[in-house]
């Protein structure tokens, strides 16, 4: 048996299939091709894209990620081509089959057009600091149906796509960077109030991390029932680490009240014994 006549052996034949070794061969060099071609973009990117100052890295992800589902796309339309199969009889023939799953894959195809939306609207990009369901976390991936995001204690979740669109979202890579947040304390009543305004700006304004520019200011906000409600307000470009910073002004913010004996009250209930 020659070269020709082994390519040519029939592996499987049915009335609509005839699959050789040619074609399963062709199949293999198809796959082997589009793997070599997403590895040399994905070189290219990584080596001379991303690291240009003036690139912006979302937009060149988003951009590898299409070309990388297009080529893939296309491979398997091919790879159906060689073996036989017509695509679009395919398509017709399993029009009632892609009509049921739809219905009972409705939440799937919903992630799918919600990554094609995220991908093309780029309203969330790589290394975005955001906000969902109460969980902050950097973006470090944008699939097609799932998105992963570092949350500060390192953990990644997968989030479904459709979240990002549905979902109430704070992106605070589109706020400035440098973002205004607070501290809020109560004093007892009779405190002297000039000097704990002092005190909470000197807090604030020697932390490390903490802006001069704008300075920090203190806010006298209410008469509360049982203190007085101060809040102290800095800007930071840390906004991902801000809890850590907000830890540290409460530990100086408590010593510096016990140095200067302003008191943080807490409820108390006071009962009158009245006797007969």
């Amino acid at each position: 048996m020659n070269i020709k006549e082994i390519l040519n052996h029939t592996i499987i034949e049915t009335n609509n299939l005839h699959i050789t070794v040619y074609n399963i061969l062709l199949v293999v060099f198809i796959f082997i091709i589009a793997e070599i071609i997403i590895w040399v973009i994905h070189r290219i990117f990584k080596k001379k894209i991303y690291p240009k100052p003036n690139i912006d890295i979302g937009k060149s992800h988003t951009i590898y990620r299409l070309l990388k589902y297009f080529l893939w796309i296309a491979a398997i339309f091919l790879i159906l081509q060689t073996i036989g199969v017509k695509v679009t009889f395919l398509l017709a023939g399993s029009a009632a089959l892609l009509v049921g799953l739809g219905l009972g894959m409705q939440e799937i195809f919903k992630d799918i057009v919600s990554g094609l939306i995220l991908l093309f609207e780029r309203n969330l990009k790589i290394n975005d600091v955001v906000e969902l369901d109460d969980e902050i976390g950097k973006v470090k991936e944008i699939g097609f149906r799932t998105s992963k995001i570092e949350t500060r204690d390192n953990i990644v979740l997968v989030i479904p796509n459709s979240k990002f669109i549905i979902g109430n979202v704070i992106n605070w890579s589109h706020i400035q960077k440098r973002t205004r947040f607070y501290v809020q304390v109560g004093v007892a009543y009779g405190s002297d109030v000039r000097l704990v305004e002092k005190v909470l700006h000197d807090c604030a304004i020697n932390h490390k991390k903490i802006s001069n520019k704008p300075d920090p200011f203190v806010r006298f906000n209410d008469f509360g029932e049982s203190s007085l409600e101060f809040q102290v307000f800095f800007w930071t470009d840390e906004s991902f680490y801000v809890e850590n910073i907000k830890s540290d002004l409460r530990f100086e913010i408590d010593r510096k009240f016990r140095e200067n004996k302003i008191q943080i009250p807490f409820p108390q209930t006071d009962v009158h014994i009245i006797s007969k």
